[in-house]
């Protein structure tokens, strides 16, 4: 509802007539009271001899505006990343996330690693072990995450196939196979045939991270391999549903992830893995595009699945 300006209001302040003279009164109308004067009988004021301009027009303060409170008229869409073949899941988001504020008053913790002016260096030491990952017509992200070259990535971005292709940041193409998958957590395990380099990316902890933490999301954005946006821990803990699966907790940024990113990882300022990049809110279906709301696998569970996968659990 557009709510119309209030009006200005008449000017306030003395009525004074152009050429008052001191002591002169104004013209009297026949048969009536002095014009602009007090009813007949009353005192007359004393005649300003000089002109006085009105008083500065006022403008009523406007009314407190009401809060909103009202729910935003469209439907937040968790938009998983992979190219391809990929489509939409339900993203209901619930809570408000987030860790614990900080007390009132009191300065920020200084943390080691984590100035932005950094974020350089951590981008070119993690890009190396962050890898290109195609099975039919979808398309993701991936990076090595143990001694053995193991590749972890989302189980959407593989989904059926029994194995894939591996581009290395070098350009270099190598086979894999895909060791198995946990849909519920939306984790991959790729092997990769024959020998390669890279190394393997520290593990980090997503339950150290703080609200407005600084991240670095890498990987493959519409097929642009080695790409790499920064942005800030929105919250933590968030629990959002993927896949139409059941409710589980993910990472928060609002480092810019796109179609493509999924399986990427998630970096804090120190260069190590805090989570998986894996879906997007979207306002509608047909705008898989970042609005700087990304959500991550955390870490923690990423592993405890890829371990139960390479076991044969």
């Amino acid at each position: 509802m557009t709510h119309a300006r209030p009006g200005l209001g008449e000017p306030r302040g003395p009525a004074f007539t152009a050429g008052d003279r001191p002591g002169a009164a104004a013209p009297r109308p026949a048969g009536g009271p002095p014009q602009g004067g007090p009813p007949q009988g009353g005192p007359v004021p004393p005649v300003s001899p000089y002109r006085v301009p009105p008083a500065p027009i006022q403008t009523p303060p406007p009314a407190p505006r009401r809060a909103a409170n009202r729910v935003l008229a469209a439907a937040v869409v968790a938009a998983v990343l992979a190219g391809g073949a990929a489509g939409f899941a339900a993203g209901e988001i619930r809570g408000p996330g987030g860790g614990e504020e900080a007390a009132a008053g009191a300065p920020p913790p200084a943390a080691a690693g984590r100035n932005p002016g950094e974020l350089d260096s951590v981008a070119a030491r993690v890009l190396p072990s962050v890898v290109s990952v195609q099975a039919g017509e979808r398309q993701g992200s991936g990076f090595v995450f143990d001694d053995r070259g193991r590749i972890l990535t989302n189980a959407h971005v593989v989904g059926t196939a029994t194995d894939a292709t591996v581009v290395l940041h070098s350009g270099r193409r190598v086979d894999a196979e895909v060791l198995g998958r946990d849909t519920g957590r939306d984790v991959a395990v790729l092997e990769v045939a024959g020998s390669y380099v890279p190394r393997a990316l520290p593990m980090g902890r997503a339950a150290d991270l703080s609200v407005a933490d600084s991240v670095l999301a890498i990987g493959s954005p519409l097929g642009l391999s080695g790409t790499v946006t920064s942005g800030i821990v929105s919250a933590v803990d968030r629990e959002v549903s993927l896949g139409g699966g059941a409710q589980q907790r993910a990472v928060q940024t609002d480092a810019s992830i796109n179609p493509g990113n999924s399986g990427g990882p998630l970096v804090d300022a120190a260069g190590r893995v805090v989570g998986i990049n894996t879906a997007i809110a979207s306002l509608d279906r047909g705008s898989g595009g970042s609005i700087g709301i990304g959500f991550a696998v955390p870490v923690e569970d990423a592993v405890r699945a890829a371990d139960s996968i390479i076991e044969g659990d």
